[in-house]
């Protein structure tokens, strides 16, 4: 019973990392295809370019949490019994949900950006009929359905083996007393993850089914703003904890690789406290532009965002400087990339907390500035910690072995992402709206640039994946010697 739990735990791993590695590839390749049309390299039509904006956004974030979720459950699976086929099940609820999107955007012209902001898309439905909004809103639904079903599962078994959340996150060590370490750092990460991600998931789910009651009987209406705050909070929650997901690579990996247990001291464990807690308040930094938003609500978006950047960042970036110091840590695929994505994620919290300051928010925000700093946050951060996570589990439990050419790939990544996000930035700087599908011809040297950037990171991107996919030989068949409980 042991070894086969075991053994479906890797089974679901190999195969969400094989759809997250190929979905990536396929996001990345949609967003140099609006670089070059913004570029003036190509030219596709703006209701084109829109379509792929929006699988763009909500595809990226989509197939993150995926891989990010791979991760969590990998390593979670080593703390406390889990049950495969949850993890099937969301991976079922994931694939089903991208693919009523995908037919909705290229089916049925759905085109409104990865926001589905209240009321556009019932305007979709009247230009192009109800069918592709109401398979896209559905679509999202049963992506957020897929991880409410995992979080609940996932919270019920880290009450049964600690005693509650509240236990699960080291209370009794910061509130109580309680000497020595804390809950294992992947048992913390995923509890924040379970908690903040719940939140957002469920707020997120509101706006969806207001829309498609709204879309279904137009006669009954919402409170647009009310609809954009809890559209926002999704979103801004969900991005985030891909990258809470992912960092328990961080965690674990370099641990390994260095024979230094990474210990949950009561600082590491307050950071994620106040993390769990600043997480769910500082959407609002995404509204600084509304001025009918109360002022108060404004204040804590700024104020909460600089402080929501320091507390897990630090002390993770800080604790894997400290543990890699003078250790005999071997620099491979692995432990580079993730030690890359440690940078990464730092990097590209400095442009957020530019942005998050009411004064600049004004000017920068609905520019490329922002994208710039996602995707340093996304693309050094949280899918580079996947990458390396990818080839770790291959050299673990598959036959993948490193050479040069892997090398070359991690160079190239991150060298051309360096350019990638350098371009959004600089066109940030010189005022390029985000989302136009045309340029003016002042702003289209970046877009250029950023092009032949995309097509250098998509080359590296799909030798990581054809890596990947080679290498997955044996897996689940009870290689290595990594201990997974049963399930319950």
């Amino acid at each position: 019973m042991e070894s086969n739990a075991s053994n479906s735990i890797k089974k679901g791993v190999a195969l969400s990392l094989v759809v997250t590695s190929v979905v990536l590839v396929l996001m990345m390749i949609f967003g140099v295809i609006m670089l070059l049309n913004q570029g003036n390299l190509v030219k596709i039509s703006a209701q084109l370019f829109y379509k792929v904006m929006t699988i763009h956004g909500s595809g990226m974030i989509g197939i993150a949490a995926l891989g990010g979720s791979a991760i969590m459950w990998y390593y979670l699976s080593k703390y406390i019994h889990l049950n495969p086929r949850v993890f099937f099940a969301n991976l079922f609820m994931s694939l089903t949900g991208v693919t009523m999107i995908l037919i909705a955007i290229f089916g049925f012209n759905y085109s409104d950006g990865w926001t589905f902001l209240y009321p556009l898309p019932a305007a979709s439905a009247k230009l192009y009929g109800a069918t592709g909004a109401l398979l896209f809103l559905f679509g999202m639904l049963a992506l957020g359905i897929g991880y409410l079903v995992m979080y609940f599962y996932l919270a019920a078994r880290l009450i049964k083996e600690y005693g509650g959340l509240g236990k699960s996150l080291g209370w009794d060590y910061i509130f109580r007393g309680k000497k020595g370490y804390g809950p294992p750092p992947t048992v913390v990460a995923t509890t924040m993850v379970i908690i903040a991600n719940s939140t957002g998931i469920l707020a997120g789910a509101f706006v969806l089914v207001e829309s498609i009651i709204n879309i279904i009987n137009p006669a009954i209406t919402f409170d647009p703003m009310l609809a954009k705050h809890l559209t926002y909070a999704f979103g801004h929650i969900f991005a985030n904890c891909t990258i809470y997901m992912a960092v328990i690579a961080v965690y674990e990996i370099l641990s390994e690789y260095t024979g230094r247990p990474w210990k949950s001291n009561k600082v590491f464990l307050i950071a994620w406290n106040c993390s769990t807690l600043f997480t769910l308040m500082i959407y609002t930094h995404h509204l600084l532009m509304d001025f009918s938003v109360p002022k108060w609500m404004l204040i804590i978006g700024q104020i909460f965002s600089y402080a929501n950047g320091l507390p897990v960042m630090v002390v993770t970036a800080y604790g894997a400087l400290m543990i890699v110091f003078r250790s005999a840590v071997k620099w491979d695929f692995a432990s580079s990339m993730i030690f890359l994505g440690m940078f990464g994620w730092v990097a590209g919290a400095v442009p957020a907390i530019i942005d998050a300051t009411i004064v600049v928010n004004h000017v920068m925000h609905n520019t490329k500035w922002v994208p710039g700093h996602f995707h340093i946050y996304m693309g050094m951060g949280v899918v580079a910690m996947i990458f390396g996570f990818m080839y770790y589990f291959n050299k673990t439990e598959g036959t993948q072995k490193q050479t040069d050419f892997d090398n070359v790939a991690i160079f190239t990544y991150f060298v051309f992402f360096a350019g990638l996000a350098g371009s959004f930035l600089y066109a940030g700087k010189i005022s390029t709206p985000r989302r136009w599908a045309e340029h003016l011809p002042e702003w289209t040297g970046s877009d250029q640039v950023g092009a032949l950037c995309g097509i250098f990171i998509v080359i590296a991107s799909i030798i990581f994946t054809t890596r990947f996919i080679i290498g997955l030989r044996n897996v689940g068949k009870s290689k290595g010697t990594k201990t997974f409980k049963s399930v319950s």
